[in-house]
C-alpha cells in the first residue's frame, strides 16, 4: 500500500457507501452494496432480531425500514469482514428482489441509517486505496464488465489475474538492475578500476528499451480491442453494401432495395468475428449526387473512412473497376482493405468477363504485379451474401488483419489496452533512450542516471504505487456505480 493511500484511510473508514450494483429494471434479483466502517451496524439496524450472519455466506433476513419498522423484503444477506473484502473494508451484499422499486427502496434505508450514494467507482477505487489490486487491475475489472467479444474476456481476465501488472513489474527490477549497475560504476573512483563498465550499464539499459519498446508494440491492437476495430463497408451505389452488413450483423438490420442511393445515414454495430471486436459501419454509396440528403450522407461515409482501421470495399461482379474506383482505393494508402466481387450469383456465363472486374481482382490480389497504386488492398474475393459464396473465408480472414499479432500470440499475454498506459510505457521509453543518448555523447553517468527516475516513476503511476486524484478520477470516471 502507497503512503499516500494510506494517509487516506481514515477519512474512507469514516464513511460508509452503497450503490445497487446491478442494471435498473426488471429483473429477478437486484444486489444491494455497502462498503465501510459503519456497514455491518446498518445492516443490524435492517434486520432487527437477528443475529449477524456468519461471514461469507449467504443467510436470509427480514430486511426492514429503519425508520418505520416496515418489512422492504425477504433477502439473502452476506458479510465480508475486513481486510478479506473486494474493497478491503467491512462489505455487504443484499440480493434482494429486482424490478425498479425494490432495490431503489433498500438503498434508501441504508442511507437513512448513514450510508452516502457511492460515486462510480467508488468500491473499486477504495479496493485499490487499500491495495487489494493495482490500477491496471482496475482497469481490467472495467474491460471485463464492458467486453463484447471472446478475445476481450480473455485479455481482460488475464490483466485482472495479474498479467499485464506482472509484466510491467519485471520492467521495474530491470530499472533496478541498472540503477544497481550504475550504482557499482559510481562507487568507485576513475583511478580504480570499476567492477561494472560503462559499456555493460549501457547494455543493461538497450536490454531494458527493447523490452519496453516490445510492449508498446502491443497497444495498437490492445486499444482496438476494447473499441473493436472501425470496419467501414464501402463503394459505389446498390454495390450490396447493406446486404453484407445484414449477414455479417446476422439480422435485418439495413435496408435492402433495387434503388441506388437507398442508405443515406451510417448505421453501426458491434459484432464478433473469429472472437474479435470489430464495429461494422454501413455508409452510403460513393458518388457524384445532386440530392443533399444523399450529399450528406456521403460526407458521413468519408468521415468514416478517415478513421477506418479497416475498408471492405464493395464493387457489383460485373461492374468495371474504373478510374474513380481505383483513385478512390489509392486514397486509402494506409487502411487495410478487402475488395469485394459481390453479387457472383447473379453472373451469368463466364464469371470472368472482360466486362466485369475479375482481371482486376486478380491484378490487386496479394502477391500480384505491381500494385503500387492500390497497394493498400490485402485480399480479393469474390462474394455473395445469397448463396455465402466467399462469407466464410472474408470473416476467416478479417481477425487477421487487424489483429494479427493477438491472434499469432493469444489474447492472455500482456498487452496495453488503454491510451493511459501507453503514455506511461512511451514515457519510460523515451527516457531510458534519453539515458543511453546522454551516456553515448559522454554525459558523466551521475548526471546521466537522473533521467531514469522520470521513467521508473512512470511505471510506478501506471500500477498505481504512486497515484494522485487526477489520476484516480482519470481511472474511474468511466465506471458504473456500484463497481
Amino acid at each position: 500500500m502507497t503512503e499516500e493511500a494510506s494517509g487516506r484511510l481514515p477519512e474512507l473508514a469514516a464513511d460508509t457507501i452503497a450503490a445497487v450494483a446491478t442494471a435498473a429494471g426488471p429483473g429477478a434479483i437486484a444486489l444491494v452494496r455497502m462498503s465501510g466502517s459503519e456497514a455491518f451496524q446498518i445492516l443490524r439496524a435492517l434486520t432487527p432480531g437477528h443475529v449477524d450472519p456468519a461471514p461469507r455466506t449467504a443467510s436470509v433476513r427480514s430486511l426492514m425500514n429503519g425508520q418505520g419498522g416496515d418489512l422492504l423484503d425477504r433477502a439473502l444477506v452476506t458479510t465480508f469482514p475486513r481486510p478479506e473484502s473486494y474493497t478491503g473494508e467491512d462489505m455487504v451484499e443484499i440480493s434482494c428482489h429486482g424490478g425498479w422499486l425494490v432495490p431503489r427502496m433498500v438503498l434508501d434505508a441504508c442511507v437513512a441509517l448513514g450510508a452516502r450514494l457511492a460515486e462510480p467507482g467508488e468500491f473499486t477505487r477504495r479496493a485499490v486505496l487499500y491495495g487489494k489490486m493495482d490500477l491496471v487491475q482496475a482497469e481490467a475489472v472495467l474491460d471485463l464488465i464492458e467486453g463484447r467479444s471472446r478475445a476481450q474476456h480473455d485479455a481482460a481476465l488475464f490483466q485482472v489475474e495479474r498479467g499485464l501488472s506482472r509484466r510491467i513489474s519485471e520492467l521495474r527490477e530491470q530499472f533496478v538492475t541498472v540503477e544497481a549497475y550504475l550504482a557499482h560504476h559510481i562507487d568507485f573512483p576513475e583511478e580504480d578500476e570499476a567492477p561494472v563498465s560503462v559499456d555493460r550499464v549501457v547494455d543493461a539499459a538497450a536490454a531494458l528499451r527493447e523490452a519496453l519498446e516490445e510492449l508498446l508494440e502491443t497497444a495498437p491492437e490492445g486499444e482496438l480491442l476494447r473499441e473493436g476495430a472501425l470496419t467501414v463497408l464501402a463503394g459505389p451505389p446498390n454495390s450490396g453494401k447493406s446486404s453484407l452488413y445484414n449477414a455479417l450483423l446476422g439480422e435485418e438490420r439495413a435496408i435492402v432495395t433495387d434503388v441506388p442511393g437507398t442508405t443515406r445515414d451510417a448505421l453501426e454495430a458491434v459484432i464478433s468475428v473469429g472472437g474479435f471486436p470489430f464495429r461494422l459501419v454501413d455508409t452510403a454509396g460513393l458518388r457524384d449526387s445532386d440530392d443533399q440528403v444523399e450529399e450528406m450522407g456521403i460526407e458521413v461515409a468519408r468521415r468514416y473512412l478517415d478513421r477506418a482501421d479497416l475498408v471492405l470495399f464493395c464493387v457489383e461482379s460485373q461492374a468495371v473497376l474504373g478510374s474513380v474506383e481505383r483513385e478512390f482505393l489509392a486514397g486509402l494508402a494506409d487502411v487495410p482493405t478487402v475488395l469485394l466481387r459481390t453479387k457472383v450469383d447473379l453472373a451469368s456465363g463466364d464469371r470472368a468477363s472482360a466486362n466485369g472486374v475479375a482481371e482486376d481482382l486478380a491484378s490487386v490480389g496479394p502477391g500480384n504485379g505491381d500494385r503500387s497504386e492500390i497497394a493498400n488492398v490485402r485480399e480479393s474475393l469474390d462474394l455473395s451474401v445469397v448463396d455465402g459464396t466467399g462469407l466464410g473465408r472474408l470473416q476467416a480472414i478479417l481477425p487477421e488483419l487487424v489483429y494479427g499479432g493477438l491472434v499469432r500470440a493469444g489474447a492472455s499475454v500482456p498487452t496495453l489496452t488503454r491510451a493511459r498506459q501507453s503514455e506511461a510505457v512511451q514515457k519510460a521509453r523515451d527516457q531510458v533512450v534519453a539515458f543511453i543518448e546522454a551516456l553515448d555523447e559522454g554525459t558523466p553517468v551521475e548526471v546521466a542516471s537522473a533521467l531514469l527516475r522520470p521513467a521508473e516513476t512512470a511505471l510506478e503511476e501506471l500500477l498505481g504505487l504512486i497515484s494522485t486524484d487526477e489520476i484516480l478520477d482519470r481511472v474511474f470516471r468511466e465506471f458504473c456505480i456500484g463497481k
